[in-house]
């Protein structure tokens, strides 16, 4: 048997039917349908394309009808005010993660001044900074031609005419071409 106090039934777990979702919410299951085809509550579905409310989606559904009903505001309103209620959570998730970053980085700093292990390795749990740059050559090419930016095959995109690194291969006299070696 199923234990409520599962993971698997947390507060996203769609779970509730329309009846059930509607009960809780203290609506009729009409208006949740309605609420569904807006985009103001989009209920997980069943395998026969039935609605599954979970105990967020009927949070978020009493929430509606308190600005609906208490302040007044629209069903437009009300969307918008969903949206940037969702997106403050995830800005603050974010904000949350990199505060987290920026204090190992300050401790990984702050362990510079420490001797360095005797292999001359980083210090288990240090911060090593790894950095990749992508160099695009943007330059006309010497020989005053225009860059038709073909790569291998015809192909446009980068190290196309003018190979990797922006360098130009040298022409094949008669080709026209870049020669092959």
């Amino acid at each position: 048997m199923n234990n409520v106090n599962d993971p698997a039934f947390g507060a996203d777990a769609p779970v509730y039917v329309i009846s059930v979702a509607a009960e809780l919410a203290g609506m009729h299951p009409q208006t949740l349908r309605q609420y569904d085809r807006l985009g103001l509550v989009s209920p997980g579905r069943s395998s026969g394309r039935g609605r599954r409310y979970s105990m967020r989606d009927v949070r978020t559904l009493r929430e509606v009808q308190r600005l609906s009903q208490e302040e007044g505001i629209n069903l437009a309103g009300i969307k918008r005010i969903l949206e940037l209620q969702d997106e403050v959570e995830q800005l603050r998730e974010q904000v949350f993660h990199l505060a987290n970053e920026l204090e190992a980085a300050r401790r990984a700093v702050s362990r510079r001044g420490r001797p360095a292990r005797p292999e001359g390795g980083p210090v288990r749990g240090e911060l090593v900074r790894r950095t990749r740059v992508t160099i695009f050559n943007t330059a006309e090419p010497e020989d005053g031609r225009p860059d038709r930016g073909e790569g291998p095959g015809g192909q446009g995109g980068p190290g196309g005419q003018h190979g990797p690194g922006g360098q130009s291969d040298q022409d094949e006299p008669g080709t026209g071409g870049p020669t092959r070696g």
